[in-house]
């Protein structure tokens, strides 16, 4: 329940800079995308573009089309009408400046999302999302509850979003772009590709941990632990009808397929009936919603899964529908949530009296969540059962779902609207109950208004918004359905009917449907009841995989690290038949067996002594080999940086092994042969890798850019100094402070903790 009060300055929230400011950049956002109606609606795209990483082929690129303008409206006008409500539903609360800045972030995100016009850029603002929502779903984070549900919604929406990026980093691999409409102006690449399948699933994992579909729907009724405004905006306008425009921008290149079709009929079916049974079933009154949000998220993506005008048209019509009714319901059990300190729908009646404002818009955008004349949601149920019969694979079998969904919603809103305002038996005078102030009022009345005068006039709709939205997904050869409040007795009708029929019968039976589905609920599987016991094994395995790597002993992780990497490279060069390579050494002269029997006698010797003294040696033998190498081919300065270094380790080594403890003080050495086996496997695979290296044909690009430039450029003649001091100087004063930092590091632990006996 919200925190009542004013603010620390004794002004009314609305008229500080936390309460206003972002109502004002939502409404000057919402005014600038009034401004692109005219162009879009006449066919027309609008796109800005700005180079941001131009060597990886990514921009900051934004479109303003038909379908992202539905949503950036929503987005924004939604956003303005919740910020408001914000402002005086959370007044006096300690954070709100905080929740204020993490709503608006979210906001942004989202309206970033669904203008990118590159999938790089969209990727950031879609992990944007993430990340804010699950601030604003932790937002009351001194709760388990609270802590429990955002984590989870960010650990399932994030590992959809890996498994998105990958499928974009597919496609920008076939399709040779990123930008979303030089590869809708490709045509079928994508679906002709041999990369179709896996582009599909990625890109699909991604929108459906998003949008929620079943079996992956328990965080979205989970993430209602968020205070009211955010449920309201993330489940109207945001966050999870993100998904829903991912499949919706992506339906002209990856739709059309037979995977696709079923795959979205399918799941958005099971998604829809599941979601609006569990809603019936719901007494808390945020979560009734919560679960008609999955069954409009279904819907949605059931036609998705068409290409044919109904069901696209369908499709943009219920989303503006579903929208604007339930930000309403939403806000309006805030309302009823901060006018009695209850959601309980069996603690909850007779509020009409003393919440007249909240009752009749309630009761407007229930009768659109219903779909009854004259409202837009009418005209939208009717859309959705002539794009249902319009699908041809299984009209009948969509039909049926959708009937069945839509009279289990008709049911919902008159547990949500009608009981808790028009019941008798629960007076509002035993919960104090009390009318909302104007600015909580607001979102309510003009969404339910908005409801009622798109369905009275739905050709503003229509030709601003809807029509341009079905040409930006199924382009101007595809004709959309028309808007109508009424278009004759038709089979569509005829399903009306039969759903208002349906829905007042289940809402009069509700209490024993209900008390049914609450014993089959305790039966069922719950993948949420399995979430803890699955971050369990993953936290138990996190502790196994510790005891074993992290063992505490250094022998035992460079062991690791080195296997790792003989078993990655070396495997790859198996798998890949890298091991055909020349060993023939044909101009191999006196000079280099000597210089190869030093480094070998060095390497014997740190194998097989017990001194450390001595295996220092060994190295420093193996170092003077290398240093011989240099020299002989030509390289003197870096020779003498090699023994350099080599006499600097030998040194500091001697002086540290004086305080470490003796070679396998138990004289086992039974660790010896691995450790040399995994040396020798570690040598042959760097050999290898280095022969097929210098194997083909260098490229000297480089090689002769720095010749050429280091004198004109650089006033050096050694080229060697003149990339460390010039070219390369950054990475060089970072090798130094690195270098600095290590051996600061090793005078700190030669130096040690003085003793009792030492201190003077």
């Amino acid at each position: 329940m919200a925190t009542h009060g004013t603010d620390d300055a004794g002004k009314a929230p609305w008229l500080t800079v936390a309460g206003m400011a972002p109502v004002l950049l939502a409404l000057a956002l919402f005014a600038a995308l009034l401004q692109a109606i005219p162009a879009v609606s006449a066919g027309e795209s609008l796109r800005f573009a700005w180079d941001w990483v131009p060597s990886l082929g990514i921009s900051l690129s934004f479109l303003i089309d038909g379908l992202s303008l539905i949503f950036g409206l929503l987005i924004t006008g939604i956003g303005a009408l919740v910020f408001l409500y914000s402002s005086k539903y959370l007044a006096g609360h300690a954070h709100f400046t905080r929740f204020a800045l993490f709503l608006a972030l979210f906001m942004l995100s989202m309206l970033g999302l669904v203008l990118a016009d590159n999938l790089l850029t969209l990727f950031v603002f879609w992990e944007l999302t993430t990340i804010t929502s699950y601030l604003l779903i932790g937002f009351d984070h001194a709760t388990g509850k609270a802590r429990r549900s955002a984590l989870q919604a960010l650990l399932l929406t994030g590992t959809g979003g890996l498994a998105l990026l990958a499928g974009f980093i597919l496609i920008g691999t076939v399709a040779g772009t990123f930008e979303l409409s030089e590869i809708r102006a490709q045509g079928n690449v994508l679906q002709d590709h041999a990369l179709y399948l896996p582009i599909l699933i990625l890109v699909l994992a991604g929108a459906f941990t998003k949008s929620a579909q079943f079996p992956l729907h328990f965080w979205l009724p989970n993430a209602m632990a968020a205070p009211t405004p955010v449920s309201a905006y993330l489940h109207s306008a945001t966050m999870v009808k993100a998904g829903v425009y991912l499949m919706a921008r992506m339906h002209p290149n990856l739709g059309g397929t037979d995977v696709w079709l079923w795959t979205l009929t399918i799941a958005g079916a099971v998604t829809a009936v599941f979601a609006s049974v569990m809603a019936l079933k719901q007494t808390d009154l945020k979560q009734a919603l919560a679960y008609t949000t999955l069954m409009a998220l279904g819907t949605l993506t059931l036609f998705l899964a068409a290409d044919v005008g109904y069901a696209i048209t369908a499709a943009m019509t219920f989303l503006i529908v579903h929208s604007l009714y339930k930000a309403a319901l939403f806000l309006v059990v805030g309302i009823i949530d901060h006018g009695t300190g209850t959601r309980d729908v069996y603690k909850l009646g007779g509020l009409a009296k003393a919440m007249p404002i909240t009752a009749i818009a309630a009761g407007i955008a229930a009768l659109s969540m219903a779909g009854f004349p004259p409202f837009l949601g009418f005209i939208g149920k009717e859309l959705k059962y002539a794009g249902a019969l319009a699908v041809q694979s299984e009209p009948f079998l969509v039909a049926g779902a959708v009937l069945l969904a839509n009279a289990l919603m008709l049911a919902v809103a008159g547990i949500v609207s009608f009981s808790p305002f028009w019941r008798r038996k629960h007076l509002a005078d035993d919960l104090n109950a009390h009318e909302a102030p104007w600015p909580m009022l607001v979102g309510p009345v003009v969404l339910a208004a908005l409801g009622a005068v798109f369905g009275i006039f739905p050709d503003l709709l229509a030709y601003s918004l809807v029509n341009p939205g079905v040409a930006a997904i199924l382009g101007d050869d595809v004709k959309p359905a028309e808007l109508k409040l009424w278009a004759g007795v038709n089979l569509p009708l005829i399903l009306s009917l039969a759903t208002f029929t349906l829905g007042i019968v289940i809402y009069i039976y509700r209490q024993s449907l209900r008390d049914r589905l609450a014993a089959m609920g305790e039966r069922a599987i719950s993948l949420d009841r399995g979430w803890d016991r699955v971050l369990g094994g993953l936290k138990a395995t996190a502790a196994w995989q510790t005891r074993v790597i992290q063992s505490g002993v250094l022998r035992h992780y460079l062991f690791i690290t080195f296997a790792t990497l003989f078993v990655a490279v070396g495997g790859t060069l198996l798998a890949r038949g890298g091991f055909n390579v020349d060993v023939s050494m044909p101009d191999m002269l006196l000079k280099h067996w000597v210089v190869i029997l030093l480094i070998f006698a060095g390497a014997m010797l740190t194998l097989t002594t017990s001194s450390r003294i001595a295996a220092i040696a060994g190295l420093g033998a193996v170092g003077i080999g290398v240093a011989l190498i240099f020299i002989i081919f030509g390289a003197p300065d870096v020779a003498i940086t090699q023994l350099l270094v080599e006499t600097l380790v030998v040194v500091l080594f001697g002086v540290a092994a004086l305080k470490l403890p003796k070679l396998d003080p138990g004289g086992e050495k039974t660790h010896r042969p691995l450790d040399a086996l995994l040396a020798i496997g570690i040598g042959v695979v760097v050999t290898l890798v280095l022969l097929m290296v210098t194997d083909g044909p260098l490229d000297r690009r480089l090689t002769t850019y720095f010749e050429t430039a280091s004198w004109p450029d650089a006033f050096g003649r050694n080229i060697v100094n003149v990339i460390l001091v010039d070219f390369r100087a950054l990475d060089t004063f970072g090798e130094i402070a690195v270098v600095v930092i290590a051996a600061l590091g090793a005078f700190a632990l030669l130096k040690g903790r003085k003793t009792e006996e030492e201190k003077p």
